[in-house]
């Protein structure tokens, strides 16, 4: 194909023009420290992985407090030591051609005692259905607990601004904290947090609107955000548009369309390419953001049909990009 092929059109977001239609999503390395510290190998990772035609990067789920961590190597932005490690990525990923995005992620429940040296903290003491449905129950978080979440999140955010990403992305997906939160499975509780869509929804739209006081109009605030959880009794496509109105109007930039508290998982009703598109697609004709798709895309064919017909904004490749970083040269 020649340079015509829809993926590398231009388009616009916030402020910016994007000089494509491909996102590298967040995809976790396993290549920090014991100390959530970018090294040697993370560099070298993304240095691989970043091509010319990625017009945003992603840096992977990155944990903003040290009871967040789900895995022992994942990278943090807890502690001031984490900056220049991460600067010096995202300037690796701007030097590479593209705009470089951070993924900012705690836990919750859905991580071990082992890893964090406490029990994990959730919205409820309610197992989180992931990991076959073995997972111990977390810890209800108190007001206090949830004001200092908050703050980590806040804290985190300035300094992944500080440190070069133009993109800044709340991962409220996959089961993790603010999934946690949204869904009704997961969120049992009593005070002004549970009950009602609009309690539940109410830490993640009030983090989204002190985002956009404290960065700057420039930086662009994504949410990876969980359409339907897929579960019975949890988050329907219904609550996924009802939820995308509101932090649209709250002040996000682009939402980045995955799936809820089962998972990345695809559902055994999900086949081929694109499984989650048309989740993308439903959300995209009722916000007026633009909207990204996901879903293991592997061929330019599929990524040309979609663009074309309109029904996302632009196209997340993961394993098609980590398989083969060259993949995209092929258009």
């Amino acid at each position: 194909m020649n340079g015509q092929h829809p993926l590398w059109t231009a388009v616009a977001l916030g402020s910016h023009t994007l000089k494509s239609r491909l996102v590298l999503p967040p995809m976790a390395s396993g290549t920090g420290d014991a100390e959530g510290l970018v090294t040697d190998r993370t560099l070298e990772h993304y240095g691989r992985l970043v091509g010319e035609r990625v017009a945003i990067a992603f840096v992977e789920y990155t944990y903003v407090h040290d009871t967040g961590r789900s895995e022992p190597n994942q990278l943090g932005l807890s502690r001031p030591e984490h900056r220049a490690g991460l600067a010096r990525l995202a300037g690796l990923i701007r030097a590479q051609g593209a705009m470089p995005g951070i993924q900012l992620t705690h836990a919750g429940g859905k991580t071990d005692e082992s890893l964090i040296g406490r029990q994990p903290l959730g919205a409820s003491a309610v197992a989180i259905p992931a990991h076959g449905g073995d997972m111990p129950a977390p810890a209800p978080m108190t007001a206090d607990e949830v004001s200092t979440l908050f703050a980590a999140f806040v804290q985190a955010a300035v300094w992944a601004e500080d440190a070069g990403f133009q993109v800044i992305e709340i991962h409220a997906a996959h089961g993790y904290f603010f999934n946690q939160w949204l869904s009704p499975i997961t969120n049992r509780r009593g005070d002004r947090h549970g009950g009602s869509r609009e309690a539940r929804s109410a830490l993640l739209i009030d983090l989204v609107r002190e985002l956009r006081r404290v960065l700057s109009p420039k930086t662009l605030l994504s949410i990876r955000f969980p359409a339907q959880d897929r579960l019975d009794g949890g988050l329907t496509l219904e609550d996924g548009v009802w939820l995308a109105q509101r932090i649209t109007a709250a002040g996000v930039d682009v939402l980045n369309v995955s799936s809820g508290l089962g998972g990345w998982r695809r559902g055994r009703d999900q086949r081929g390419e694109g499984y989650l598109v048309a989740d993308a697609r439903e959300l995209r004709r009722r916000v007026g953001i633009p909207v990204i798709g996901v879903g293991g895309i592997q061929s330019l064919a599929y990524c040309a049909e979609v663009l074309n017909s309109q029904e996302v904004d632009l196209l997340a490749v993961g394993r098609a990009l980590l398989a083969n970083p060259a993949w995209p040269c092929a258009a």
